[in-house]
């Protein structure tokens, strides 16, 4: 079987308590709402390219518990391939967020995503040989990110490597043979350790990467849209200007987008230009996963918020 898109990373519960005040250590308080929701950042991203229609594998661990028995389902029931989705011994990845008013208080516990170790992949390789791109963020540990990095150049499939959360031990080598590395301008800088406030700035540090043998640096920069740079590209993509309410989840459905149009032909400007309007068109909705459109969807929600794609003929 080939798969258009197999993303390797990390599944995670988010358990979100709206709260009046955090509570005194030992106290007890009332919250008035509670929302648990689908998250990581793995499995948000390889939910936006199967909601978009890619064939979509994922290579992760889940949680021996009730948590976990609910995310494997939750992969199924949305069309992506579990093949190399294992239990593992510990509880379900869970973050915790307690939101008291428009600020957030939030506690990552990796749980059984601690559990995807390099050795792991090794039972997956015949998934990475068959994929048409392979995807990477940082929730996982950088050994197992590493290996698959390794495992895939070995098979010449190209990797999408996003750094997040950020991590300032990431091994330059590793990052230098992936076909793209997708960081915010923030993420950029701590890699690089170079100003990143102009768009110039960043577009030195973005070439700084090349010269090390990125390919492709795709750097997200908010409003401003996202900057593609490699030896012979230096294009911004310009965002679409909508009404934000909730831009939770909005890195992961850019980049599960992207991997989407690229792995089905088109080229990188054309799949950036439709990430930038999956991505603009999430943050009209609340959530993470659940504000990512199927295809079908997102073609009436653009037309419906004027978006109009300057793709390639």
């Amino acid at each position: 079987m080939t798969y258009d898109v197999t993303v390797i990373g990390s599944n995670m519960i988010e358990l979100s308590t709206n709260i009046d005040r955090m509570p005194e250590l030992g106290e007890t308080v009332a919250a008035p709402k509670f929302h648990m929701a689908y998250g990581g950042k793995g499995a948000n991203q390889a939910y936006a390219a199967a909601q978009l229609g890619s064939k979509v594998a994922m290579i992760s661990k889940v949680g021996s518990d009730m948590l976990g028995r609910e995310y494997l389902k939750h992969f199924k029931e949305s069309g992506i391939d579990v093949s190399g989705v294992s239990i593992g011994k510990e509880s379900n990845g869970v973050a915790p967020c307690f939101i008291q008013g428009n600020m957030n208080s939030i506690i990552i516990v990796q749980g059984a995503n601690s559990e995807l170790t390099p050795e792991v992949l090794e039972n997956y390789r015949n998934i990475i040989k068959d994929s048409k791109i392979i995807v990477l963020q940082q929730e996982i540990s950088l050994e197992t990110d590493y290996k698959a990095i390794e495992i895939a150049n070995g098979y010449g499939v190209p990797v999408m490597l996003n750094p997040a959360p950020a991590n300032d031990h990431i091994d330059i080598e590793h990052v230098a043979m992936c076909e793209f590395y997708s960081p915010n301008e923030t993420e950029l800088g701590r890699l690089t350790h170079m100003p990143i406030k102009t768009l110039n700035q960043i577009t030195k540090a973005a070439h700084k990467l090349v010269d090390l043998g990125v390919k492709n640096v795709i750097v997200t920069i908010g409003s401003r849209g996202a900057l593609w740079v490699s030896k012979n590209e230096e294009q911004l993509i310009p965002s679409y200007k909508v009404e934000a309410i909730d831009s939770i989840g909005a890195g992961d459905s850019f980049v599960g987008a992207f991997v989407h149009y690229y792995s089905h032909g088109d080229n990188i400007s054309d799949a950036l230009k439709h990430a930038n309007a999956y991505a603009a068109v999430t943050v009209t909705r609340r959530g993470s996963q659940t504000s990512y459109p199927s295809a079908n969807e997102f073609a009436k929600l653009k037309e419906k918020l004027g978006i109009k794609e300057l793709v390639t003929a």
